[in-house]
C-alpha cells in the first residue's frame, strides 16, 4: 500500500447484496431496485431504533439466501451505522455467529467496510467477507438534532436521512463482474463547519481532498470515469466538492453525482438537498451502480463515501464538524473468475 492507496493483487469481487429500505425510498427513482421496503416507518416493531436493527436482520438473510453460500465461509462482517455504539448493526448481526467487527465513518461507513473487508481477503484471513451499513430517518433525527415530534423546521441545506440498510459480499472464490480495483482510505479534513443541518459543507472538503490525492497518486482525471458517485454529499455538498476540485485544474460535468441526489426526486419529495446517512450510499451501490457495472452501462466507477464524523455530544458541545472520505474503485471485469 503505497501512499496509502491499495491495489489488491487477488481478484476481489462484490458478487451480491441485499438492500431494504424505507417507504419514501421505495417511492423515489430508484425505488424498483431495492430487494424489499416496508410500509411504515416502524417496520412492525415497537420503536424506531428495533425498526432499524430488524432491516439489517432482514438485509442479511436476504444477502444469505442470494449468495448460496453457508455462515461457515464468511470469515468477518465489518458493519456499522449512526446509532451510539453502532447498535443496530450489531443487534442485526448478533445471530450471525460470523467474526463481528462494528466501524463508525457516519456516511462513509460502506466505503470503508469495503475496504476492511477487501484488506482482509487480500491478506488471506478469509475467502468471503460481508460489508453492512445503515440508517433510519427517525433514529437520526432523535440522536442528532430533534425528536420527529417536536415538528422543528428544516433549514434549506439539511438533507433527509435515508431509512435503509445494504449488505454486500466481497468474495475472491465466487464468480462476478464488480471488482474492487483500487482504495484509498480518507483522512480527516476539518472546515470548521459547526452546523449539523449542512453535512454537505462539511463533508465536501474531505472529498475534494480524497479525489486530488487519489488523480495524482494514478495520474488519472475525472474524464476517466464513467461516474463518480460521493455519498453522502447531497446538492450542496456536490456543488462545493465541484468548485474546490475544479480550483485545482480537475474539470467535473454530469458524471460527478452523489448518492444523496440519486436516491430522491427532490421536485416530488421532501428531501430539500437529497439523502443522507449510512444506509444511503450503501442501497444506491449494492442496489443500483452494481447492477449498472454488471450489466455494462457502467465499466469504470468511483464510489466517495463521504462521513461528517460527529456525535450527539459534540454537536450539543457546538464542536466543529469534521470530514472524512473513503474510495473505492469499482471496474467490471470481462472475463468472470
Amino acid at each position: 500500500m503505497k501512499d496509502a492507496l491499495f491495489r489488491p493483487e487477488k481478484k476481489i469481487f462484490l458478487t451480491h447484496s441485499a438492500s431494504v429500505v424505507g417507504k419514501l425510498e421505495k417511492e423515489g427513482p430508484l425505488g424498483e431496485h431495492f430487494d424489499f421496503a416496508f410500509d411504515d416507518i416502524l417496520n412492525s416493531q415497537k420503536t424506531w431504533e428495533s425498526a432499524e436493527t430488524e432491516a439489517v436482520r432482514l438485509s442479511f438473510d436476504l444477502l444469505m439466501k442470494k449468495s448460496g453460500i453457508g455462515r461457515e465461509e464468511i470469515g468477518a462482517i465489518f458493519a456499522g451505522d449512526l446509532m451510539n455504539q453502532c447498535t443496530s448493526e450489531s443487534a442485526g448481526m448478533a445471530e450471525s455467529g460470523i467474526a463481528y467487527f462494528g466501524l463508525y465513518g457516519a456516511c462513509s461507513t460502506y466505503a470503508e467496510g469495503a475496504i476492511l473487508a477487501a484488506c482482509a481477503i487480500e491478506a488471506g484471513l478469509c475467502d468471503n467477507a460481508i460489508f453492512s451499513a445503515s440508517s433510519h430517518f427517525a433514529t437520526a433525527e432523535r440522536q442528532y438534532r430533534t425528536p420527529l415530534e417536536y415538528g422543528s423546521q428544516r433549514t434549506p441545506t439539511a438533507q433527509c436521512t435515508v431509512t435503509g440498510v445494504s449488505s454486500s459480499l466481497l468474495s475472491r472464490t465466487l464468480p462476478g463482474k464488480v471488482r474492487i480495483k483500487e482504495c484509498l482510505p480518507g483522512r480527516i479534513v476539518r472546515s470548521g463547519v459547526k452546523d449539523p443541518t449542512n453535512m454537505g459543507a462539511a463533508m465536501a472538503p474531505a472529498a475534494a481532498d480524497t479525489l486530488k490525492r487519489y488523480f495524482s497518486l494514478t495520474s488519472l482525471s475525472p474524464a476517466d470515469f464513467d461516474l463518480i458517485a460521493t455519498g453522502d454529499l447531497g446538492s450542496e455538498g456536490n456543488a462545493l466538492a465541484r468548485e474546490l476540485l475544479e480550483a485545482e485544474g480537475y474539470k467535473t460535468d454530469a458524471r460527478f453525482t452523489d448518492c444523496g441526489m440519486l436516491i430522491f426526486d427532490p421536485k416530488k419529495q421532501d428531501v430539500h438537498c437529497g439523502g443522507s446517512g449510512c444506509g444511503c450510499s450503501a442501497a444506491v451501490t449494492g442496489a443500483y451502480l452494481k447492477k449498472l457495472i454488471e450489466q455494462g452501462v457502467l465499466k469504470n466507477v468511483l464510489l466517495v463515501g463521504t462521513g461528517a464524523l460527529m456525535s450527539p455530544l459534540s454537536v450539543m458541545q457546538k464542536n466543529d464538524i469534521p470530514g472524512v472520505a473513503h474510495l473505492v474503485r469499482l471496474t467490471r471485469e470481462e472475463n468472470e473468475n
